[in-house]
């Protein structure tokens, strides 16, 4: 599994870093920023998408080989 986040949608609600906190970190503001380059290890995917579903305004986008060609 790949993500990207959009961080010009991320409205700061945090629920990303609560549920995959490997994966985003907050900055000063409490807004999301992605760690690491995206690929999600097997063992996390369900947080990751757990963090993905949870997101109000959907700034988590998981990348398909289709959106990679």
């Amino acid at each position: 599994m790949k993500i990207r986040l959009d961080r010009t949608m991320c409205d700061g609600f945090g629920f990303c870093a609560k549920h995959a906190p490997k994966y985003f970190s907050l900055d000063d503001w409490g807004y999301a920023s992605l760690t690491g380059d995206g690929t999600v290890d097997a063992e996390d995917e369900r947080d990751v998408m757990r963090a993905l579903l949870d997101c109000p305004v959907h700034a988590i986008i998981e990348i398909t080989e289709d959106d990679a060609e």
